[in-house]
């Protein structure tokens, strides 16, 4: 008995992307900026993966620059536009973005950057209209950062429509789409948006690879690293060529999921939400009027202390989570929660459970089996103390 149910946080590596990673280490260890064999029998494999990354994203493969992993690529995107701006227009960003954009914007906050959030609504939406207002609110604004799809809550944003938003204003819009790769199609192209942040780990393949995705006449930066010239000069450092090979593989296989995935993944969602609400134990379902990521559920279960339960359900053998990974350690309750006006005692109930492609209908039905009792009881315990 178990599950791995806890695919936001990361994906377990699919066997055909190990044997690339695997491959990549044996045979394919060459320098991709060597001129010899090696080094173009390398570039060969930097080329393809980057090829289909850029198919997963909708994107030419000429925007698509190799980084160590999304939040590199987010900091690149936000601290290079700072370093051009010299606190010249503000830096607008969603109100529940990952932390790799919120700290990284509050560290900018410190540098002299204007900042200012974008307020979600009760389902975590950042609306046009908010948008427009922040907008307004703040000129000059220079960039705009929200996120395709929140980690936590599975809340997707309306992408194409708060790029033109923000077109009105001539202000560039960056995604961090990580969450949305592999789960919803995805069209840098026809999105608006100027930028995209995207990593592997989250579709299957290796930890520690990521790209950054942008047009760089619309959104032109400073680089985040500095020497050689790997990645047009976009990103120094000899690249990591295995994982990347590796990444180039997930997407691949995450972009011909497409076609079955989604469906897949959101009839499991809605058995989850549907049997839980079956069993008469109080939950609420957070985004619930939002569209939302196929695979995930935020859960409020009030009575519940979220790190009870993750203790209990993880001694059962089931991994899920209370919100982004990212933050793990943390006893407060989640700031993504906290920013859609949701109190801090029912934030600390929340329970994460997003599905992949290797979730089954049987592992599904046995966690409600373990979950529905053990919420119970927790409920009973503070309704009816001892």
């Amino acid at each position: 008995m178990g599950a791995y149910l806890d695919h936001n946080a990361t994906t377990p590596p699919d066997p055909a992307v190990r044997e690339v990673v695997a491959d990549g280490l044996a045979a394919g260890w060459g320098n991709p900026s060597s001129v010899h064999a090696w080094g173009r029998r390398a570039r060969s494999r930097l080329e393809e993966a980057r090829e289909r990354v850029a198919a997963l994203a909708g994107c030419a493969p000429r925007e698509v620059t190799f980084t160590g992993g999304a939040t590199e690529a987010n900091n690149a995107v936000l601290k290079g536009f700072a370093a051009r701006d010299r606190g010249a227009r503000t830096l607008l960003v969603g109100a529940t973005e990952h932390p790799s954009v919120l700290e990284t914007a509050r560290y900018l906050r410190e540098q002299g950057q204007p900042v200012a959030e974008v307020p979600a609504d009760g389902d975590g939406r950042i609306t046009p209209e908010a948008l427009r207002d922040s907008l307004e609110a703040n000129q000059p604004v220079g960039l705009v950062s929200v996120m395709w799809a929140n980690n936590e809550t599975g809340t997707l944003q309306p992408i194409p429509e708060l790029a033109a938003a923000c077109a009105e204003h001539g202000v560039p819009l960056h995604t961090d789409a990580v969450q949305a790769a592999g789960k919803a199609p995805l069209d840098f192209a026809g999105s608006g948006a100027a930028a995209m942040s995207l990593s592997a780990h989250k579709i299957g393949g290796p930890p520690g690879v990521g790209a950054l995705v942008r047009d760089a006449r619309r959104l032109p930066l400073d680089p985040l690293l500095h020497g050689g010239g790997h990645e047009r000069e976009r990103r120094a450092g000899t690249e990591n060529l295995a994982g990347i090979a590796g990444f180039g593989k997930a997407a691949e296989l995450a972009r011909e999921r497409l076609a079955g995935f989604p469906e897949h993944a959101r009839g499991l969602r809605d058995r989850l939400e549907a049997g839980l609400r079956e069993s008469g134990v109080a939950v609420e379902v957070v985004s619930e009027a939002a569209e939302r990521l196929p695979n995930t559920s935020c859960l409020l279960l009030p009575g519940v202390e979220a790190e009870t339960l993750l203790m209990n359900m993880d001694l059962a053998g089931f991994a899920v989570s209370s919100g982004s990974a990212c933050a793990s350690g943390s006893l407060k309750p989640s700031p993504v929660l906290l920013a859609m006006g949701i109190p801090p005692e029912r934030a600390r109930s929340s329970l994460r459970v997003s599905c992949g492609w290797t979730t089954s209908q049987a592992e599904l039905e046995e966690f409600l089996e373990v979950l529905v009792p053990l919420v119970r009881r927790l409920q009973e315990r503070t309704t009816h103390p001892a």
